[in-house]
């Protein structure tokens, strides 16, 4: 049964939902406004443009650019000791745009840093709302987590759209590669033995790869396919190419098959003479680690609005660079559920769905939720002391970046 109660007390909670009821329709707005306006990773500048009206309105103060990235902010409010983060997520897929409902997530984390700050003085809190580009191709968190940006973070939170209310799910550990083969062209009929065939190492590669995976355990996935395979039939192609995605249950047995995957794609240059260079696309994510007691104060918040999360704990479901900050802080990256039909993540049925009542209800209501996750770790003694001890003593943080 999940508990409907919350560990808040009524007077903080009542200030909480009231600031979120203040700001709904605002928030709803922004929502809508970033589902209109779909922005690639790297590209969210309108996206973030709308996000630092809204937080300074509420009266944050703002930095742009921030970990040398453009379309990266910071807005904080308060001057408390405990500082809590909230990661806005806003960037859109190629053709199909918000298909991840980031613009649901990227609200809901406005909507909870406005609530938590208007509470932060009683809490003695400072709220940080990070803007976090790119999830979905590059990697923003990672990138901004190296850069020092969540320093000063005690804990941070994020809710990510979805067709149910689940906690407690890990991600997959994952990288991104390409692989460019450069060998030397001739004329495939009157002088093939001139060349050195770069399609041919790739299908050398492409094989090795597939041969790889039947000794993989479950859970350990590689994907490859060819983006440029040569030009003209009747030219041996000098340059060809491939993509490969690998994704592993951990971060460490993501370490040990990217290096069996990349003896595959040596194995083709080493086998027809020509050479390769292997670059990653973006950073590595890491596996996602939820901490238990935001887990659990999130379950009892979202339980005061009417909802009832299923426990994903031990599964692992598609991969996000909100992992890479969870091996460095406490963090939680929850589902918040709203009506997809049958729709699956990535789709463009799924998009269709972003700006539906039940959609604008879930950027409300994890608004709330998260706020009152803040309020809980603020309030909680032991918690507190724990969140505290993290940032004044460095080598507590759990793990070193990815």
């Amino acid at each position: 049964m999940t508990d409907r109660s919350t560990l808040v007390p009524a007077d903080v909670a009542a200030k909480i939902e009231s600031c979120v009821e203040t700001w709904s329709g605002a928030l709803i707005t922004l929502s809508h406004s970033l589902h209109h306006e779909p922005e690639l990773a790297f590209e969210e500048h309108r996206s973030v443009s709308k996000i630092i009206d809204l937080a300074e309105g509420a009266g944050f103060e703002t930095a742009h650019g921030v970990g040398g990235l453009a379309t990266a902010f910071v807005a904080t409010k308060g001057t408390g000791a405990l500082t809590i983060g909230f990661c806005a997520e806003y960037d859109a897929l190629p053709e199909i745009g918000h298909a991840c409902g980031h613009n649901v997530n990227g609200a809901a984390a406005v909507g909870a840093a406005i609530a938590l700050a208007e509470v932060a003085d009683s809490l003695d809190v400072r709220v940080k709302l990070v803007g976090t580009p790119a999830e979905e191709a590059g990697g923003g968190k990672a990138i901004l987590l190296r850069a020092g940006v969540f320093d000063d973070v005690a804990a941070a939170m994020m809710v990510h759209a979805g067709g149910r209310d689940e906690v407690g799910g890990s991600s997959l550990a994952m990288s991104q590669w390409t692989a460019e083969y450069m060998g030397r062209s001739s004329h495939a009929a009157t002088a093939p033995w001139l060349g050195a065939n770069a399609l041919d190492a790739v299908a050398v590669a492409y094989n090795a790869v597939g041969l790889l995976r039947q000794q993989l355990e479950p859970g350990l996935v590689v994907s490859i396919i060819v983006t440029d395979g040569g030009q003209a039939c009747n030219v041996i192609p000098s340059n060809a190419r491939v993509a490969v995605e690998i994704r592993a249950t951990s971060t460490a047995k993501l370490r040990q098959v990217q290096a069996r995957v990349r003896a595959c794609l040596e194995a083709g240059a080493l086998a027809t003479g020509t050479d390769v260079t292997i670059t990653p696309c973006g950073e590595d994510f890491a596996e996602l680690r939820q901490d238990d007691f935001m887990t659990r104060a999130y379950s009892r918040a979202i339980g005061t609005r009417g909802r009832s999360a299923l426990s994903r704990a031990g599964d692992h479901i598609a991969s996000t660079d909100m992992g890479n900050v969870s091996h460095v802080l406490p963090a939680i990256h929850p589902t918040i559920g709203y009506d997809v039909g049958d729709a699956a993540h990535h789709t463009a049925e799924f998009a269709l769905h972003g700006t539906s009542p039940s959609a604008d209800e879930a950027v409300l209501d994890g608004a709330l939720a998260m706020a009152a996750v803040g309020a809980e770790l603020a309030l909680d003694r032991d918690q507190r002391t724990r969140l505290l001890d993290r940032i004044q003593n460095p080598h507590l943080r759990r793990e070193e970046e990815v």
